[in-house]
């Protein structure tokens, strides 16, 4: 570990999916989806990712998973404080490697009508600490959320659609 620092950085991603609003907002709802297409989903050929740990999608719930990659243990620990359906999910997440922590964030994610299909906005204040990701961990973080964001795309292909007349 370097120094005791702190580096602060606030970023917004915006997607638009040709999907319906309940269905969007239900890939971020079920451990099934998430598994799906979230951050577990997705792992490096020959790296290892263990299944969500807990997974309680409700106003004081928590989500809990670990991701191996590069030699390095990753675990979140994401606590929800607010859920509108098919509104916005706020919640407040930390992150640990190999047991250490190194950044502590604020999510919003918000879902609105457009012409489209559903906008997605992304809305994330983070605190990276220590300089352990060094002075690239806002660029790291903003890039995994867009893969994250990525990765849902191609999940809204692929799943079944329901009742959801639009296509993705």
């Amino acid at each position: 570990m370097n120094d005791r620092s702190v580096i602060h950085d606030t970023f917004t991603l915006e997607r638009i999916y040709p999907a319906a609003r309940a269905r969007v907002f239900a890939a971020f709802a079920s451990v099934e989806s998430k598994e799906a297409w979230g951050a577990t989903s997705e792992v490096e050929p020959g790296e290892s990712a263990t299944s969500i740990d807990e997974f309680d999608f409700r106003i004081g719930g928590r989500e809990r998973f670990t991701v191996r990659r590069r030699g390095t243990s990753y675990r979140n620990d994401a606590l929800y404080y607010d859920i509108v359906p098919d509104r916005r999910i706020v919640y407040s997440y930390e992150i640990y490697a190999d047991g250490t922590r190194i950044s502590v964030s604020v999510a919003t994610i918000e879902f609105t009508d457009s012409r489209a299909g559903t906008t997605v906005t992304w809305t994330e204040q983070g605190v990276y600490l220590d300089g352990i990701d060094g002075a690239q961990a806002p660029v790291l973080r903003v890039g995994g959320t867009t893969e994250l964001l990525d990765s849902l795309t191609r999940h809204l292909r692929v799943s079944p659609r329901h009742d959801d007349t639009m296509e993705v």
